[in-house]
């Protein structure tokens, strides 16, 4: 229902041109489909980094939050950048941001500044951050380097090289 509200929000706001977020990041993560003997989906994690360090924002942590005991978690620290950086200081589940892990395919990511899990961003320089590590599988990180805010919308893209494909970023002011 939810996908269905905003597919009709975006149709609408380009029919009324209006932006269809405002002040917001869209972002598509694509999972590569691999041809391996042992098939894994990958944990994920999608972070905003500040350009002179730090993180500004964890938007979204995909991981089998379902396994007992929250064995899950355990290997939340193969996705090593994200981890040293800011999974270690975390609780998990995260409201908001923990999701499970996806198949094959691109998968929409949708944040508006101000609502959790984007706060309000200062004007500066960022980068969109997006690690995957899979089990009996490598690992990659991919980076989108982008100024906020933008004063107009504006379209970003990079690609992983084998554990996440491409990786796009939507900016709207």
């Amino acid at each position: 229902m939810a996908k269905r509200i905003f597919k009709t929000s975006v149709a609408l706001s380009a029919v009324m041109g209006l932006p269809a977020i405002a002040g917001g990041l869209n972002v598509s993560v694509t999972v590569p489909q691999l041809q391996v003997a042992e098939y894994h989906k990958p944990y994920v994690a999608v972070w905003l980094e500040k350009a002179e360090g730090g993180v500004a924002a964890n938007l979204s942590v995909w991981y089998d939050a379902k396994m007992k005991d929250g064995e899950g978690t355990k290997w939340l620290k193969d996705m090593r950048q994200w981890w040293r950086r800011t999974g270690r200081e975390l609780s998990f589940p995260i409201d908001g941001v923990t999701q499970p892990t996806k198949p094959a395919g691109a998968h929409a990511l949708s944040f508006a500044e101000g609502k959790n899990p984007l706060p309000k961003l200062a004007p500066g320089q960022y980068k969109l951050m997006v690690e995957a590590a899979r089990e009996v599988g490598g690992r990659e990180l991919v980076s989108i380097p982008f100024e906020w805010p933008v004063k107009q919308a504006t379209s970003l893209s990079a690609s992983g090289n084998a554990e996440l494909g491409a990786i796009k970023l939507n900016i709207t002011p």
